[in-house]
């Protein structure tokens, strides 16, 4: 067999087993634009806030 009739045959036995790749999604169609309102930022930074969240093993074992 040459090497081409053994890639259209691979092709083929792709082709039969997983059948058509699924339409092209558009860029449009991925993404969504929301309106952002100015005063809830969520995840924003806190210092006051952020020594609650603050791990060290050092400071733990009381190093």
């Amino acid at each position: 067999m040459s090497e081409e009739s053994m890639q259209d045959a691979a092709a083929a036995v792709r082709h039969a087993r997983y059948g058509r790749l699924p339409e092209r999604i558009r860029f449009e169609d991925m993404t969504e634009a929301a309106e952002a309102s100015p005063g809830a930022v969520r995840g924003a930074y806190d210092p006051e806030g952020s020594w609650k969240y603050y791990s060290c093993l050092a400071l733990d074992l009381g190093l």
